[in-house]
């Protein structure tokens, strides 16, 4: 069983888009494992944050959310497990996939114990505004969990850099991106990894003015108009997890 409280290795994901929440962020969580969910549960609450629900298989979600949706009370974000009951395969990413189609606004973070290209495709094929996917490890690293809960609760994305690197892997070779030179795949990589541009250059051990000039250079070889606005750094990240 994962530990949920343990100290903070400092090592940070940062948001692809979105400016976050202010205050107090309302979550819904859906883990199968009681001990895991409490714990959840205490972690957010002791942060300041609150926890309006928690269930245990993704039937139980999407009812939960359709009932405070119902109320005019959606909460910002749910928090959900990808394998849950009955069968412990893919019931929670269901249940995500089709929250994010009923409910537009609403930010959705799953948890893996491994990562799956496939569920992961899956929930970001629509929009990535207000999504997330992280191993379950981040969770022992308790800022960077409440980050991305955060994130993604005020329309961000939160994806595990594990989980960006299996995803790319497959994609380096395709020819969508066959244009990008190593370096602005290794800059494209970072921004799908979620990190702002200022943590990019400080990873490369490069100027913010270099990092710009990267990106840029991303944007018009992959296609992306200055029409796109805020939207593009998404649709970049997108063409490469899609690739």
């Amino acid at each position: 069983m994962l530990r949920v409280l343990v100290k903070d290795r400092g090592r940070g994901l940062q948001g692809v888009s979105g400016q976050g929440v202010a205050g107090r962020v309302r979550v819904v969580i859906a883990e199968d494992s009681v001990l895991l969910r409490e714990g959840l549960t205490r972690l957010l609450t002791d942060l300041g944050h609150e926890v309006v629900a928690g269930v245990g298989d993704g039937e139980a979600l999407v009812e939960t959310v359709a009932g405070l949706a119902g109320e005019g009370a959606l909460p910002d974000v749910v928090v959900a497990d990808v394998r849950m009951p009955p069968t412990h395969t893919d019931e929670g990413v269901r249940a995500a996939v089709r929250l994010r189609k009923e409910h537009p606004g609403l930010g959705v973070l799953v948890l893996s114990q491994y990562v799956e290209e496939q569920y992961a495709t899956e929930l970001l094929a629509g929009s990535t505004r207000g999504v997330g996917y992280l191993l379950k490890d981040r969770v022992a690293e308790v800022r960077e969990f409440v980050d991305a809960v955060v994130r993604v609760a005020g329309g961000g994305t939160a994806l595990d850099p594990e989980v960006v690197q299996q995803l790319l892997g497959r994609s380096r070779q395709q020819d969508v991106l066959a244009n990008l030179t190593p370096r602005e795949r290794e800059v494209l990589g970072l921004m799908a990894e979620g990190r702002t541009n200022s943590a990019i250059a400080k990873a490369l051990v490069v100027s913010d003015g270099a990092v710009e000039k990267h990106i840029s250079n991303i944007f018009l070889k992959l296609g992306l108009s200055p029409s796109d606005g805020d939207h593009r750094r998404v649709l970049a990240v997108l063409t490469y997890l899609k690739s």
